[in-house]
């Protein structure tokens, strides 16, 4: 059964943690259509949809990926790198500790989530403003007896890994070469943003589809080019948050 977990949106998102984008208004309303609309989407491609309830004293709640890990054999509950947004994962380990032997990361290491590359048995890991040396290294030594690699990669001008890579099929990555450096990827196909979207490195890949922004019209002609489909959403609010498609659930196999 592939499982997806989300959370509403909370009614304090405009205050949301910022690092590369100045703040802008966001419409709650509009965010929260727009969420569901992204949850409607994800329900036709997963077997179970798990939401979990408002949190709306914590105003980034709603981007649940930050909050964990969580591979085939086991889950890691993550130290997210803003303090604000720690009490996000008490939540998510209750329903992921039904599914999975859980890790935790400890001070002084921080992990977000969204950090988090998995490419077959390599985990890419940003080490960025939410993810320091300690937690790389915590998240290491959980993954290593199950047989996967640890590798940290630098980044420039973006908040996390995923917001520069994703995948977009089992051998391809969807990146933006001015953020992160392509040759990592090197075993893999690329499919490079379009230059004027460079936002547009984030997408979710379920199955055999990807959710992608219905913002990035020209990175998406590049994926049906290569011959990648693709189910737009509108999350231009989420936007906003520096939040992406990946950022806004947590699916795996139960």
């Amino acid at each position: 059964m592939l499982i997806a977990i989300t959370r509403k949106v909370s009614s304090s998102l405009a205050l949301c943690e910022l690092t590369h984008l100045s703040r802008t208004s966001i419409n709650i309303e509009r965010a929260r259509a727009q969420h569901h609309d992204y949850e409607a989407c994800l329900a036709e491609l997963v077997d179970k949809v798990i939401q979990l309830d408002e949190e709306a004293d914590l105003p980034d709640a709603v981007f649940v990926e930050d909050t964990c890990v969580v591979l085939d054999e086991l889950a890691v509950i993550t130290r997210p790198g803003a303090p604000s947004r720690r009490p996000e994962t008490a939540s998510v380990g209750q329903i992921l500790g039904r599914y999975r032997t859980l890790h935790f990361i400890e001070a002084p290491g921080t992990v977000d989530g969204g950090d988090v590359l998995r490419l077959g048995r390599t985990l890419f890991v940003g080490k960025t403003s939410r993810s320091n040396d300690a937690g790389i290294e915590q998240l290491r030594a959980f993954v290593k007896p199950a047989g996967y690699d640890v590798v940290a990669v630098t980044l420039r001008g973006c908040l996390h890994l995923k917001s520069a890579a994703t995948a977009v099929a089992e051998r391809t990555v969807l990146l933006n070469p001015g953020w992160v450096d392509a040759r990592l990827f090197e075993d893999f196909a690329v499919v490079s943003v379009d230059p004027s979207e460079p936002a547009a490195g984030n997408a979710l890949l379920v199955s055999n589809k990807v959710v992608f922004p219905a913002s990035y019209p020209k990175t998406r002609e590049r994926l049906e080019l290569a011959n990648i489909h693709v189910e737009p959403v509108d999350l231009s609010e989420f936007a906003k948050a520096e939040g992406g498609v990946t950022c806004c659930s947590v699916i795996f196999q139960a």
